[in-house]
């Protein structure tokens, strides 16, 4: 089987936690390498960044990433890419020409990347398989005050992809759930495929593996370390955060409470600097440090030095760096929003937190740093419970969702039938 994958608008190439890429580029590029280590065949197409890039990048047998030109290298924002779906589109169809490759079926992600799969769909005669990853009126019916809402056009262009794509792929129940209220989806064309974590390299750490840690980042060996991993946005609540953690020092001034804040800003309103400035505000700046979007391999470092994770996302379609954090042997607490109940095994493995009341964050954060014993319990159930996701099981549940979307309406299409035969 060989599966076109569409991510028009990031990179699985790019470094997580920066610009617009996060969970989705970890998704698409570990989804993508245990599909290729299984016997599928997949190309990920993007939108080209870089010229030094080449159109084509060899990530492993089985496994290439094709960077399509679609305007400008560099300045243009996420919120122009619409107006690159045709040349978009356009450098696909050359490349499948100009290569003489044959696909057997269309993975997009993001609504973005939906649209170029639709049109793609029909022009190769092959089944479409969509993962929306965010939804556009889940995001508004969950974001913060501060937060600018998601275009109507969007979600326009997201129920044209419920309705014609030919399985739609979500992460938990709760999201197919959202596109049966909100986008009027058929639960039939609904699989769910969890998310996984990389569990050879993010592991628990032991007493000189966290000493080492701290260590590295500069954090002493008796401070209270609460950790923050993702893009700095309002929707993923980096805000929260801090202000829990002043709310914390208010409290108890004499606390040894720090925090790292681990990202870069998301989106041509956000910057770094408006955190900073939060945390200056607050009084809590020589509290919180702030460190640069890093790849995987150096987030275990801050995994394993923290005592507990935050994820107040005010949405999550799973929660990738919770999966993560549990991983690595560190507790979570995050809202109780999309996935995250999943992702998260309340009681056992974190605290979930009902809304975004700073005195509620507070709270949870202080009640789980000040209990050593289920702190210390929730550590060791929390690499237990990271064990039951992986990357090689979501693929292995992948490749069956491509299977069956093979087999859909093949007696329509004589194209389609002829590739099922085959496969």
């Amino acid at each position: 089987m060989r599966v076109a994958m569409i991510s028009m608008h990031t990179s699985p190439l790019q470094q997580p936690g920066s610009g617009d890429a996060g969970g989705m580029n970890v998704y698409v590029l570990n989804t993508a390498r245990e599909l290729a280590r299984q016997g599928v065949e997949v190309d990920i197409f993007t939108r080209a960044t870089r010229p030094s890039q080449g159109e084509v990048v060899d990530v492993e047998k089985g496994l290439r990433v094709i960077n399509i030109v679609a305007g400008p290298y560099d300045g243009l924002e996420k919120e122009a890419l619409p107006t690159q779906l045709a040349a978009f589109a356009g450098g696909v169809v050359q490349f499948h020409r100009c290569n003489d490759v044959d696909y057997d079926l269309i993975h997009s992600h993001y609504w973005l990347s939906g649209q170029v799969g639709w049109l793609l769909r029909d022009l190769w005669e092959v089944p479409l398989v969509h993962t929306a990853h965010t939804l556009a009126a889940v995001k508004n019916a969950h974001r913060g005050d501060d937060d600018s809402p998601e275009s109507e056009a969007r979600r326009i262009c997201e129920q044209q992809l419920v309705d014609n794509a030919e399985v739609l792929v979500v992460n938990t129940q709760e999201e197919t759930l959202d596109l049966i209220d909100h986008y009027d989806a058929d639960p039939d064309r609904i699989a769910v495929v969890t998310p996984g974590t990389d569990t050879a390299l993010f592991t628990p750490g032991t007493d000189r593996n966290t000493e080492r840690s701290r260590r590295l980042l500069g954090i002493p060996l008796d401070a209270e370390l609460v950790a923050f991993v993702g893009r700095l946005q309002q929707f993923k609540g980096p805000q929260v955060l801090i202000r829990a953690t002043a709310e914390m020092l208010r409290r108890n001034p004499e606390r040894k409470l720090r925090v790292i804040i681990c990202g870069g800003a998301s989106g041509a309103a956000t910057t770094e600097r408006q955190y900073m400035n939060l945390a200056a505000e607050l009084g809590v700046s020589r509290r919180v440090r702030f460190l640069d979007p890093r790849p995987p391999e150096e987030l275990v470092t801050i995994y394993q030095a923290a005592d507990i994770v935050a994820v107040p996302s005010y949405n999550e379609s799973f929660g990738l760096v919770a999966m993560e954090a549990q991983a690595c042997g560190t507790p979570v607490v995050a809202a109780r929003v999309g996935g995250l109940p999943v992702a998260v095994s309340e009681g056992e493995t974190g605290v979930l937190v009902d809304g975004h009341d700073t005195g509620d964050w507070a709270d949870a954060l202080e009640n789980l740093l000040d209990d050593d014993d289920t702190r210390l319990r929730m550590a060791t159930d929390a690499v237990q419970h990271a064990a039951n996701f992986s990357w090689s099981n979501s693929a292995a549940q992948l490749a069956a969702v491509y299977a069956e979307a093979l087999s859909l309406e093949v007696d329509n299409c004589p194209q389609r039938r002829e590739r099922a035969e085959g496969l």
